[in-house]
Formats: C-alpha cells, structure tokens, sequence
C-alpha cells in the first residue's frame, strides 16, 4: 500500500535552479552552430538564451551562491559580443527584406556598397565572437553553472515558499518600467496631469527621436528586463497576467523597431560619409515614414501605462499569484 504524499511546496530556489538549468542547456545546444557560423537563427536563439539566463541569475541572485564566473557583469560582456554579430545579421536582413525591394534600380546599384561593407565588418566581428566561445571567461562561466546545477548552493531566502516572495520579486522591475523618463517623451504635464502629444508632423517625431533616442532605447530595455523575468513565472498568474506581458513585449518590439531604424540610419551615414538623403534619398523617406507609423503605434500602449488605473492593477495582478 502506498501512502499519499503531501504535494511539495516549490520554493525560490526550485524555480532558481529550473530557470538557470532551462536557458543554460538551451544556450548551450546553439553554441556548436554558432562556432560554425553555420545559421543567423543559431546565433538568435545562442543570444537569446544568454541574455535570459543573465536575466535569471541577475533576479534570482539574492538565493544563489554562485562564484564570480556566472556574475551578471561576466555574462553581459559575453552577451554583448553575440549582440554585436547578431545586430550585423539583423541590419542586412532588414535592408535585404523591408527595404531593397522598394528603391529605384539606381539606389539598389548604391545600396550595393553598404552591403560590402556590412560582409567586410561581419568577417571581424565573427572572428572576435568565436574568440570569445574559446576564451576563459566562457569555459569558467560553462564550468561554474555545471558545477552549480549538479550541487546548487543557496542562500537562506532560497527556502521560501515562492508565492510569497513573488510579488517582492517582480514589483521592483514593475515600478522601474512604469517610472522610467521613457514613458514620458512626447507628452505635457498640465496641471499635474500627463497629456500625450498626438498631432505632431513626421519631422517633429524625427527631432524628438534624434533628442531622446537614448531614454527611448532605455525604456525598451527596460522593457525586455520586466518581459524577461515576468515570463519565469507565466504559470503562477492568470490571463490578466499573460496579457501584460504581451502588451510590454508590444512595446519591446515597437520602440525596438524605431531604434533598428535609427541606428541603420546612422550606420549608412557612416558608410557613406554623408547624409543619406543625398545618396539614396527614397530609403531615407522609406525609413522616416516607417519611424512615423511605429510612433503612432507606440501611443496608445504609451497612454495605457500612463494611466492611473491601469498601473494600479498591473501592480494588483503581481500580487495576487493564482
């Protein structure tokens, strides 16, 4: 006869280990593609899996004991030399895809010189990625988190029930995103009340991104932080839960369009050593109307967490788990 057992009570430290296991193994399954440089997508999925497993033990570093080759600093630094081939990858893509189809034959002709550049300075940069999956302070990350997962070590915080520490857990990310300066571009604060500019003309938009570029690339870091680590915990919540995190994911990928947009301007300014309108005037228009239609996207999300209400009960659902 077997008796009934009482179901265990998972604790921080159980989806610790859960999450540092998941993205670790999936950072490690791309990594032999990524060597070979064989796929973008492996390379996608490498970053990705980094830049979660960072997020994990980063969040989850007040349970952890974990030596200093798995600290957030080290795998940042690893995490931004995938970035840097990835964002390579992701500017010919975008050029290749969204934009060459649509330019006259002459600007296809011009268009050919970014193209060669972008190979001559992927060949570099790919070189210093494999560089950095063969040196140290890879092989000691890979061997800390192996020795890690097979006897974990935690701080005393680990053993607590993970509903209880949850909200505690997840608000302070919450709070950063909803005061971050970000969500105040293109507004007017009237009376203490917060106004959201609507009938601004394209090249009042292009003056705002090119002076608040860098807070709006901030917000939408901000951004994939809280989306990063409210995903750890989708099972814990309810709809109401799942569908913040998709509008924030919404906000992720418009603000990040909008950013793509304005560094590939940037990037072919420097290519060409001169403004673009000059030397392929139909991609310049292409791309500010694109940063244009993305602005007016990013509004309403915008008016939605600047509202009272909604940030009361984003704040509500986090602390009540299901």
């Amino acid at each position: 006869m077997t008796l009934a057992t009482e179901p265990t009570v998972k604790t921080l430290g159980n989806y610790a280990y859960e999450a540092i296991q998941k993205h670790f193994k999936k950072t490690l399954k791309w990594e032999k593609a990524v060597k070979k440089d064989e796929d973008p997508e492996a390379l996608h999925q490498m970053r990705v899996g980094m830049r979660r497993l960072r997020t994990a033990i980063s969040r989850f570093d007040i349970a952890l004991n974990l030596s200093k080759p798995a600290s957030d600093k080290n795998i940042g630094k690893i995490a931004r030399r995938l970035g840097n081939l990835r964002d390579l990858d992701v500017l010919k893509q975008t050029l290749e895809t969204l934009y060459q189809p649509h330019l006259p034959e002459k600007e296809q002709k011009t268009l050919q010189k970014a193209f060669d550049a972008l190979a001559k300075q992927r060949v570099s940069v790919l070189d210093k990625t494999q560089e950095t999956l063969k040196d140290d302070s890879y092989k000691s990350l890979k061997h800390t988190l192996e020795e890690w997962l097979e006897k974990p070590s935690y701080q005393p915080l680990a053993s607590l029930p993970i509903k209880q520490v949850l909200p505690d857990l997840l608000l302070p990310e919450v709070s950063s995103f909803l005061l971050h300066p970000g969500l105040l571009v293109g507004t007017d604060i009237i009376d203490c009340e917060v106004k959201i500019i609507t009938d601004w003309q394209a090249e009042k938009i292009e003056q705002q991104l090119s002076a608040k570029g860098e807070t709006i690339h901030s917000l939408r870091k901000q951004a994939k932080r809280l989306r990063y680590q409210m995903e750890l915990f989708t099972e814990l919540y309810d709809d109401s839960y799942a569908a913040y995190i998709t509008k924030v994911k919404s906000i992720q990928d418009i603000l990040g369009n909008i950013q793509d947009s304005v560094v590939m301007g940037d990037w072919l300014v420097d290519v060409f050593k001169s403004d673009i309108h000059n030397q392929l005037p139909t991609l310049a228009n292409l791309l500010a109307e694109n940063r244009y239609q993305w602005w007016q996207q990013w509004q309403p999300l915008q008016e939605l967490y600047l509202k009272a209400e909604n940030r009361h009960n984003f704040h509500l659902t986090i602390l009540h788990p299901v």
